[in-house]
């Protein structure tokens, strides 16, 4: 077995709250690492807990945690062996949060601030160490941000949070800095392992927030003209051939699926991060794109052409080990989860709010998974 460090391959998806059928709010994922790789669901009861001190198995990361730990749910790892990877879920104070779509940034940065992979925080860790303790989606945005600024960041990655009211993307970019964008309530994004904010607002403390410094930090290792607007992306992501056959595909083709009345390349650094749907957005739709393999386009895996011949990465694969869909609308949560691959499994819509996990959910020979798994999902 290998240790799951550094995965390559998720798909997320963000949806406001206007934008949605019902008025809901949306954030979603696929968990692509390799096939045969069993998760479970997990209602993790509220707590006290006096010395709560986290360390990793996947790294030497450790911290300090507070002793009173919120209810919550996730979807663990069959084994904690190299880590827990808890991935998704709600807490009882209706935050959700979904952890983490890898990312990558560029030498030019990562020259500058380096990560720490030793001791820096890793997708592993990121759910467990910050939704068992927050109350809103900024909370959650501020608690993993100062975790960045203080311990650094292991790797690159994309983190989904949203509450009740809206719902978050956030970019960790390089060793200690970082960026969030609230998702406008009217739009959504989809974001397919690159970093992908784009222009940063300094004077807008409704719609961004950002890590300590970071515009002086781009400013003393001459990164980007001060005389230019900040763009994220552009600073700090990449921008290189691989992009363009495993990356910006799969957002256009989420944004074709949304949005088909705007016409843009699969193979363009310039899809935009934040796309407004032709129309409202169900949850079926969401399921949709998380389900995709450029269904309908000449691209379609399922022609004959393209079974042994692919060009582009699609959003649904063989090594998906679960696809979420966390849905918030009042005081009402759905983790709609899939296990397996999404394109051949089933949402099944779960309330955190209970207390008991199905037998066929949990860990075990008899769990849903090995069902899915002999009718070949």
């Amino acid at each position: 077995m290998i240790k799951k460090v550094g995965r390559s391959a998720c798909t997320s998806i963000l949806i406001g709250k206007k934008a949605t059928i019902d008025q809901s709010i949306i954030i979603g994922r696929n968990e692509d690492c390799k096939t045969a790789w069993p998760k479970h669901l997990a209602f993790n009861q509220h707590q006290v807990k006096i010395n709560n001190i986290f360390k990793s198995k996947a790294n030497k990361f450790t911290i300090d945690l507070p002793n009173e730990i919120f209810s919550y749910s996730s979807t663990p790892e069959w084994t904690d062996q190299y880590g827990l990877f808890e991935e998704d879920g709600f807490n009882e104070y209706h935050v959700a949060m979904s952890a983490t779509e890898s990312a990558y940034a560029n030498e030019r940065v990562l020259a500058c601030d380096p990560f720490n992979e030793e001791t820096g925080i890793l997708e592993e860790a990121m759910i467990t160490v910050v939704l068992p303790y927050i109350k809103t989606a900024r909370d959650g945005i501020k608690r993993l941000g100062n975790i960045v600024e203080t311990h650094g960041a292991a790797e690159a990655n994309g983190i989904l949070f949203a509450d009740k009211n809206e719902a978050w993307y956030m970019e960790i970019g390089s060793g200690h800095h970082w960026v969030a964008q609230r998702i406008p309530d009217d739009s959504y994004a989809v974001v397919a392992n690159q970093l992908s904010i784009q222009i940063i607002d300094f004077n807008d403390a409704d719609n961004f927030m950002y890590s300590n410094n970071i515009n002086q930090f781009v400013i003393d290792h001459n990164l980007w003209p001060q005389d230019k607007p900040f763009d994220f992306r552009r600073i700090f992501g990449t921008h290189d051939d691989s992009d363009l056959t495993y990356n910006t595909p799969r957002v256009w083709i989420g944004q074709k699926i949304l949005t088909p009345s705007v016409s843009n390349q699969p193979q363009s650094f310039e899809l935009p991060f934040i796309q407004k749907p032709d129309h409202p957005i169900s949850i079926e739709d969401a399921q949709r794109v998380l389900s995709d393999h450029y269904n309908g386009t000449p691209y379609d895996l399922t022609k004959a052409k393209n079974v042994n011949n692919s060009t582009f990465r699609p959003i649904s694969i063989a090594t998906t080990q679960e696809s979420h869909l966390l849905q918030l609308k009042d005081q009402n949560m759905t983790q709609w989860l899939a296990l397996g691959i999404a394109s051949q499994s089933v949402y099944i819509p779960f309330y955190p709010q209970g207390t008991i996990v199905p037998n066929l959910f949990k860990y075990g020979k008899k769990r849903i998974l090995c069902q899915l798994s002999i009718l070949g999902i």
